[in-house]
């Protein structure tokens, strides 16, 4: 049965909130010089304003939040292939970013 009503208010803790806007400002990087993406930067810095407040409790809307999890998603994939095909140092690496986008994604955008 599908939910009628979706919960949108996320209380991230310290460390995700600088995940999350590290990762907000390398989206916009990429994208801000392309118009064809102007609805993804309007979202992104949406998003580095809200995360930038002091507020516990964060209220996204649902654009926002369905872009942010499809961007992290996509993110892990791409950490994913990345792992099998590098060294031990850079395995080392991407392992601890791939673990803390998956405990974001699990501890606040699963359905």
């Amino acid at each position: 049965m599908k939910k009628l009503f979706t919960n949108y208010n996320f209380e991230f803790d310290k460390n995700e909130k600088k995940i999350l806007k590290t990762f907000c400002n390398q989206n916009l990087k990429q994208i801000e010089g392309d118009n064809k993406y102007f609805a993804e930067i309007k979202v992104f810095r949406s998003l580095l304003e809200k995360l930038a407040s002091d507020v516990e409790v964060i209220k996204l809307t649902k654009d926002e939040r369905t872009r942010i999890k499809f961007s992290i998603e996509k993110n892990i994939e791409h950490i994913n292939k990345e792992i099998k095909k590098s060294w031990f140092f850079k395995k080392w690496l991407y392992r601890s970013m791939l673990v803390q986008y998956e405990r974001i994604i699990n501890n606040h955008f699963t359905d």
